[in-house]
């Protein structure tokens, strides 16, 4: 069951069964038609299939024919549509079966499901996190320099941000930013109030801000993530998450990407069974666990030379590297089969010949 199905609430999605609202005064685009559509020839697809032994087979045959071309003609009525609206048609992909969905993906036969790196594969979600790492640790400096007199230089985006904590879920980030600057607070509770000089009430003071952020402007979300994950579940194929982030579920939500998601490892998964970070396999072992799956009938999507390295640790039948550091001799030297610019590079291409 995907996780907006068991967190409407953090989605906002009301009553599904309705499907998505259409605002009264805007015009219905194609990407909106083409879900509503989606729908009705899954339902017709699926009826038919339950026709079994009912329909003769030519009979089958032939409306399966004419079910397909239905959804063709559908197909390149939308495209029009995007045009006309001077909308991207780009990842307007026909309406497939379960069977043509999986081809389009060019998958090994033997993969049966997905494991995404939140941040970097499916959204540009570290600058949000790195805003709000910034408005929480800068307070504490200025607050700290007025009273002491001393001299501790302020957070950095790029530097402390990479250096101290990407990728730790967030009670240690805090920790290692303090250690880099000589500070030391007591650890305070779960309960403490934003912004309190603990450990704690800085960790809290750093999620209010960002769910403020999240609310005020949401979160990029990389070309063709949301269609790529959308032709996995087309093809029956589950797919993962796996973030440091207690917020991933909400992220997702606002990425419009939590449909198509059937199980996640975040911040709260990682304390309660004590996982250790990349390049250790534990995160990722955790999000096959949750599938129901051994790696070896699994893709990851990793970001980084670690995180390569821990998909080639946990025995992944494919390591992908959406490289964004720049260096993808990098993750292939440390275990990547395949390194892309980002994940749309992956929509027309076939994933096992590239291998």
């Amino acid at each position: 069951m995907p996780i907006a199905a068991r967190h409407s609430s953090s989605a906002g999605n009301g009553d599904r069964r309705r499907g998505p609202a259409l605002p009264p005064d805007e015009l219905v685009g194609a990407d909106f038609l083409r879900s509503q559509w989606k729908t009705a020839f899954g339902a017709a697809e699926a009826a038919l299939d339950a026709s079994g032994r009912d329909l003769p087979e030519p009979e089958r045959r032939a409306r399966a024919r004419r079910l397909q071309e239905e959804r063709d003609a559908t197909a390149a009525l939308l495209r029009a549509l995007a045009h006309d609206q001077d909308a991207s048609a780009r990842f307007l992909h026909r309406f497939m079966s379960s069977g043509q969905a999986r081809k389009q993906l060019g998958l090994p036969p033997e993969v049966i499901a997905f494991v995404f790196r939140l941040d970097g594969v499916l959204v540009a979600s570290a600058a949000v996190h790195a805003a709000a790492w910034k408005e929480t640790f800068d307070e504490l400096i200025s607050n700290r320099i007025e009273r002491t007199g001393g001299r501790f230089a302020h957070f950095d985006r790029q530097t402390d941000y990479y250096a101290h904590i990407h990728g730790k879920p967030r009670l240690d980030g805090v920790r290692a930013f303090l250690a880099s600057r000589g500070i030391r607070l007591p650890e305070g509770s779960p309960d403490d109030p934003p912004g309190a000089e603990t450990v704690h009430g800085l960790a809290n003071r750093k999620q209010e801000s960002l769910v403020r952020r999240l609310d005020e402007s949401g979160v990029r979300v990389f070309d063709g993530s949301r269609h790529y994950l959308e032709l996995a579940h087309d093809a029956g194929i589950r797919s993962a998450v796996v973030s440091a982030s207690a917020h991933t579920y909400m992220i997702l939500a606002r990425a419009g990407l939590a449909d198509y998601v059937d199980e996640v490892v975040d911040a709260n998964t990682i304390a309660a069974q004590g996982l250790r970070e990349k390049p250790e396999p534990d995160w990722l072992l955790a999000a096959c666990r949750e599938l129901e799956v051994t790696p070896d009938h699994a893709v990851v999507f990793e970001t980084d030379p670690a995180g390569c390295a821990a998909g080639r640790a946990a025995g992944f039948d494919v390591v992908v590297a959406a490289d964004r550091t720049g260096d993808p001799d990098a993750c292939r030297a440390a275990g990547a089969d395949l390194v892309i610019a980002g994940i749309a590079d992956l929509l027309d291409r076939d994933l096992a010949a590239s291998l």
